[in-house]
């Protein structure tokens, strides 16, 4: 009597349910891969400094060389945007997210593959007054890791820290219209 109730048990648990459409179709994922690029070495950031390249941008790289990186400040009055720019090639259409580690913050930006007409370059905006902005706004060194670009280290300077706090005066101050 006792075996009864165990036996229909495990026959209730071997059951399997019927076909559905609602199954998920398998594939092989190889053949739903895109091609992906190689990742690239960590720059040599040896004599890189940061320096103003236009009204509201500054850029950090080895002078008479291509920048590894742009930080620029965009939008009118009460619409500033942090714009960062990572010169590394990107897959088309890639998404990523950008971590930043340095001055006691951590932050992590979303970037997107963009065409600037010549390559696919990494790009992201977000506005001024955010806390991730923080990251930037200090005087020690900011270590810089995109997916597939490699390490980037950003030597200490103020002036990532000026261009967020005009950029956040910026987005304070009231629009006309």
């Amino acid at each position: 009597m006792r075996l009864t109730p165990l036996v229909a048990l495990l026959l209730i648990c071997a059951c399997k349910p019927p076909a559905t459409d609602e199954y998920v179709e398998r594939v092989d994922l190889a053949e739903t891969r895109g091609t992906v690029g190689e990742p690239l070495p960590s720059p040599d950031v040896e004599g890189a400094v940061w320096a103003d390249s236009g009204a509201n941008r500054i850029v950090y790289g080895i002078p008479g060389q291509v920048p590894f990186l742009a930080l620029a400040c965009e939008g009118g009055a009460g619409a500033g945007q942090i714009h960062i720019t990572r010169f590394a090639a990107a897959d088309a259409r890639a998404k990523a997210l950008f971590a930043l580690i340095g001055n006691g913050h951590i932050a992590r930006l979303p970037v997107d593959a963009k065409w600037n007409g010549q390559a696919w370059l990494w790009e992201g905006s977000i506005p001024a007054d955010d806390p991730r902005t923080e990251v930037l706004t200090g005087t020690r060194k900011v270590t810089a890791t995109l997916p597939g670009a490699g390490m980037l280290d950003l030597n200490p300077s103020p002036k990532p820290s000026q261009l967020v706090e005009a950029c956040r005066r910026k987005q304070e101050a009231p629009a006309q219209g």
